[in-house]
């Protein structure tokens, strides 16, 4: 009997030892399996991304301005509106088209929503985005959500950056005597040779914080100075 009472001993002794040895090694599986699941999503959503970003990257194939991956995420976020970004085109183009007042409203007058992106020969990369779009000599035009931004400028520390229509005098200008012109004064216009241009930021737009209205620093925000700036390319985008 005693060796019996051993061997039943010794028996529960070993099984118990199996089982923990079973449950240890269900848990590590468990573990694994969870750690396998996480790099497969890591996987598939580093795939998804790099899809995207080629998706982004072919709206400004053709841009002589936007080339960095970033200004292109910045531009979808604040325009928020999917199908308008992923179907616009760039329907102007002063390098392509010619430097004339004249022939940027016939391409974009009409056309409602437009983006458009100024690269001065000073490096400042800024512009506009407005819902309404730009139609002959209509004159001030209403649009609250409209915007202009900043790509880049001497104010690293600031961009890109947003700046929203503070929805005082009027949110964009259309007048055939002149190129595109955002704000009331104007915030920044450009002249009908498409080639120089002036800013009066403030006037219409939300100026950065710690900026104020009618300062040179105000003035010289999206080109270097208030006029003596010169337009190297300037596009336009709609559908």
């Amino acid at each position: 009997m005693k060796n019996e009472n051993e061997i039943e001993d010794k028996n529960k002794e070993i099984e118990e030892k199996w089982k923990k040895e079973v449950e240890n090694k269900e848990k590590e599986n468990q573990q694994m399996k969870i750690e396998i699941e996480e790099k497969w999503k890591k996987e598939v959503e580093d795939l998804k991304s790099k899809f995207e970003l080629m998706e982004l990257q072919k709206i400004f194939s053709d841009s002589e301005i936007i080339k960095d991956i970033e200004y292109v995420k910045k531009l979808q976020e604040w325009i928020n509106d999917n199908d308008f970004f992923s179907k616009m085109k760039k329907g102007f183009s002063a390098k392509r088209d010619g430097f004339s007042g004249q022939n940027w409203h016939k391409a974009v007058d009409g056309k409602g929503k437009t983006l458009v992106i100024i690269k001065t020969k000073q490096n400042f990369i800024f512009g506009g985005f407005t819902q309404v779009g730009f139609n002959g000599n209509t004159g001030n035009i209403n649009d609250s959500s409209a915007f202009i931004f900043s790509l880049r400028n001497d104010k690293g520390d600031r961009i890109p950056a947003k700046f929203t229509y503070n929805g005082k005098n009027r949110a964009i200008n259309s007048n055939l005597n002149y190129g595109p012109w955002f704000g009331d004064g104007c915030d920044f216009g450009i002249n009908s040779d498409l080639k120089t241009g002036w800013s009066y930021f403030g006037k219409s737009y939300n100026l950065p914080n710690g900026i104020t209205y009618g300062t040179n620093e105000a003035n010289s925000y999206l080109a270097g100075s208030y006029s003596s700036w010169v337009v190297d390319e300037l596009e336009s985008y709609f559908i």
